[in-house]
């Protein structure tokens, strides 16, 4: 995610670390440098000349404090600015009334369908009770996508068979919510193209007519400048009241997210961070300013890591951490927990100072998803027994792993030595619970001697992938 832009403005922000002080000359130098690394990731031009022109008043009128180095003076400026251009404040979805009505909407191929079931696993979750409409009656599927996303989630879908008047459906709908306590109605309308008058006019007829409480854009982040175009005519003729970005986690650029807000008028409330269902978040400005300038995301890893851990489970973890008892089975429940966090790349971006380029963030999100796939060979290869009580493996039933794994001897030892180093160390953990509760650094150096058998964890030394430097390994380790 921006991965492109933010090691370019990153590195113009080191270079200026160099500088004694901030001067007209080295400040030009940066503020070129600046323009140039936002128009190579797609941004509007009008947004990027405001940028700079706003950068460059609040640099010429800073007061220069003997206390901070130009670097970071140029951070805050830059970060205030981003945060600016992104909409400054986190807007939610509005959802009162009874039912709340959200409309949404977009282009063919836009990921609208499957935001929606998102959206709706979303709310379930802060404990509302969605119901979705089917109401793309044009595209053929597009029901039964619906329905087969609602029952993975656990969302009712509301349809109705061969009616093709979308404003028929949803009237009906709101009548059934009324009657069956669903306090949030999503309607799914069709995608369409902007140029497509008649489809645009049925969708307009909606609006009139079920006055929606939210009309939400979901615009592929991947398209670039094309989101403004996209974002802008869609108001003008609906009259949208946000945006909800997709494959965000794949943008390296960033043009859309820097774009659209400044030249729409209306605030990106939502984003989709990944293909599962449950990744999509609210938007914070302030935060994503923070990520793109290397800066983390502290508030929202602790936000993910409140949604993701049990403390029932980790209650559980800490006693038996505390007697040595941690079994191959608690360490593949406690991997599907992280799994929950999303990629590494994306952890790793969200935690302050640690800055890597994206070639060092996928080899390292290659090597450890490659490792952990062989850890989790490695103990369905065990028998129940054995996964759940580590000191039953001796020599014979080693070998019998290594053989029904396919990893080798070598290997197999290796991990189960580092597996018995990781019990000894988890021993010595003085409170999981309190690090849980008060302190996410905590939290995370205990999880990352943990990912030790992700990534220390490996027996043989793995070969650098095609496409990875080594440099960018031995710099990472």
């Amino acid at each position: 995610m921006f991965d492109s832009l933010s090691e370019k403005l990153q590195g113009i922000i080191k270079k200026a670390s160099g500088n004694a002080e901030l001067t007209q000359e080295n400040m030009n130098d940066a503020l070129r440098e600046i323009r140039r690394s936002l128009l190579e990731a797609d941004v509007n031009l009008k947004v990027v000349k405001a940028f700079i022109t706003s950068i460059r008043e609040k640099a010429e009128g800073e007061k220069v404090l003997q206390s901070v180095s130009p670097a970071q003076q140029l951070t805050k400026i830059v970060n205030d600015e981003l945060t600016e251009i992104l909409g400054k404040y986190n807007s939610p979805v509005d959802i009162e009334g009874y039912p709340a009505t959200i409309m949404m909407l977009g282009l063919q191929g836009s990921g609208k369908t499957t935001t929606s079931a998102k959206l709706a696993l979303k709310l379930k979750k802060s404990g509302k009770n969605p119901l979705m409409v089917a109401c793309d009656v044009h595209r053929p599927a597009a029901i039964n996508q619906l329905k087969t996303l609602g029952k993975q989630i656990g969302v009712e879908v509301f349809s109705i068979d061969e009616c093709k008047d979308i404003t028929q459906i949803a009237n009906k709908s709101i009548d059934f919510a009324k009657q069956n306590g669903y306090n949030v109605v999503i309607l799914d309308t069709a995608g369409r193209l902007q140029i497509d008058t008649d489809m645009m006019a049925e969708i307009m007829i909606l609006d009139k007519i079920i006055s929606p409480k939210e009309k939400l854009l979901v615009i592929d982040s991947m398209t670039g400048q094309e989101a403004v175009n996209v974002a802008q005519d869609f108001d003008a003729q609906i009259g949208i009241t946000g945006v909800i970005l997709t494959k965000l986690d794949g943008d390296s650029r960033g043009g859309a997210a820097l774009s659209v807000v400044q030249c729409s008028g209306k605030p990106i409330k939502l984003v989709g961070m990944g293909e599962k269902l449950s990744e999509l978040q609210d938007f914070h400005p302030d935060r994503m300013a923070q990520r793109i300038l290397g800066m983390g995301d502290v508030v929202s890893l602790v936000e993910k890591a409140q949604e993701v851990f049990d403390e029932n489970q980790a209650k559980e973890f800490e006693k038996k951490m505390q007697k040595a008892e941690f079994s191959f089975n608690d360490f593949l429940k406690l991997q599907k927990q992280m799994k929950a966090f999303g990629s590494i790349g994306n952890l790793l971006s969200m935690i302050p100072g640690v800055n890597i380029s994206k070639d060092d963030k996928d080899m390292i999100s290659f090597e450890s998803e490659k490792q952990l796939k062989k850890i989790e060979v490695f103990i369905s290869s065990m028998t129940p027994k054995e996964r759940d009580n580590p000191n039953l493996l001796d020599a014979s039933r080693k070998k019998r792993i290594a053989q029904g794994s396919g990893l080798g001897i070598e290997t197999v030892n290796e991990y189960v030595k580092q597996f018995e180093q990781m019990r000894k160390m988890m021993k010595g953990m003085s409170d999981l619970k309190k690090n849980f509760k008060g302190g996410m650094p905590n939290l995370m150096r205990g999880m990352g001697n943990l990912s030790k058998m992700g990534g220390g964890f490996q027996g043989n030394k793995p070969k650098t992938p095609k496409g990875f430097s080594k440099k960018g390994m031995r710099k990472f380790r």
